[in-house]
């Protein structure tokens, strides 16, 4: 989609710091952090959301976890844990229709966490 920021990150259009990136998922660095680690993870291919039912096509939402591990893993947030966090529609705040998960470290954490 042409007017998405996320699409316009997937493509260059706008510098984003990643973390990781693979032909399918890209990890960046979320430029209004919520905790000193805080991480997106998004797919490439534009996913409105949570329940869109192309993220069950084609192995997408197992790209997306895998992804997620790994950039758990290399940035070493797996010692004290981290959270990952999707929003979906109004009520929960979502700011961006592009599919993306939040992950969140380096502090501790409460809960409930609205």
């Amino acid at each position: 989609m042409s007017d998405c920021v996320f699409c316009k990150i997937v493509n260059k259009e706008i510098p984003s710091t990643v973390v990781y990136e693979d032909e399918r998922v890209i990890a960046f660095k979320d430029i209004e952090p919520a905790a000193p680690t805080h991480i997106l993870v998004i797919p490439k291919r534009h996913i409105a959301n949570i329940a869109d039912p192309n993220l069950l096509q084609e192995g997408l939402a197992t790209d997306l976890m895998q992804a997620i591990q790994k950039v758990t893993q290399e940035l070493g947030l797996r010692e004290n844990g981290f959270r990952v966090v999707v929003n979906y529609g109004r009520d929960a705040l979502e700011s961006v229709h592009h599919l993306h998960f939040h992950v969140i470290a380096g502090r501790s954490m409460s809960w409930p966490p609205g």
